[in-house]
């Protein structure tokens, strides 16, 4: 039996890895490549920037992207613009139905506000972050509002939010296509106080093709 992730995939494979449950990841990701995210176990949220490769000044915009779709859900389609406007990847297939721009990236901070002071000492995706972005010379203040692939965030009509049960299963997939040069930089979520990771965070599979 072939591989399943790859299955779909045109082009040669440029770079295939595991990101180990809770780690970060950062990779350039060129025009015209295209980025498969495996969720090799299921349930596990993918905290996600991305930087323009030329001028890192230009990065994603949740605010631009929600305001051009007229949505708070990705789905296979959507274009992520960056703060200049301009389209820096599109998702061209997704395996689930939506994916998540508000539910943010979970910070000692919010831990402890949200689930007591003892999270606190609990690595997170803020930490993530900055780990790699630290390599590129970014620090706290190039933090953006992120997308969460895979994560669950359901909004009721009384306006209520909750990170809620995702609706992912193992090995299912979303790709996205690079329309510019980027900078593509991942936490692996380490929640272990939500049901975002269903309380188990796991390893996921980024691979790259031209």
């Amino acid at each position: 039996m072939g591989d399943l992730s790859l299955e779909g995939l045109s082009g040669a494979v440029l770079h295939d890895e595991i990101v180990a449950a809770r780690a970060p990841w950062l990779h350039r990701v060129n025009a015209g490549e295209s980025l498969r995210i495996v969720d090799l176990e299921g349930n596990q949220a993918v905290d996600f920037l991305i930087y323009a490769g030329a001028d890192d000044t230009e990065r994603y915009s949740a605010q631009d992207t929600i305001a051009a779709q007229a949505n708070i859900f990705l789905r296979t389609g959507s274009q992520l613009l960056s703060n200049e406007g301009r389209v820096m990847m599109t998702i061209t297939a997704s395996a689930v139905e939506y994916h998540d721009t508000i539910g943010g990236a979970c910070s000692c901070e919010s831990n402890s506000l949200r689930y007591g002071h003892h999270t606190k000492a609990q690595h997170s995706c803020v930490d993530n972050f900055l780990d790699a972005n630290a390599r590129h010379g970014r620090g706290k203040r190039d933090m953006v509002s992120n997308i969460n692939f895979f994560m669950n965030v359901p909004v009721e009509a009384d306006g209520a939010l909750g990170i809620v049960d995702g609706i992912s299963a193992p090995g299912l997939t979303v790709d996205l296509r690079a329309e510019m040069d980027v900078i593509v930089v991942v936490s692996n979520c380490p929640q272990i106080n939500n049901p975002c990771n269903g309380f188990n965070p796991t390893p996921v599979r980024m691979i790259v093709t031209a």
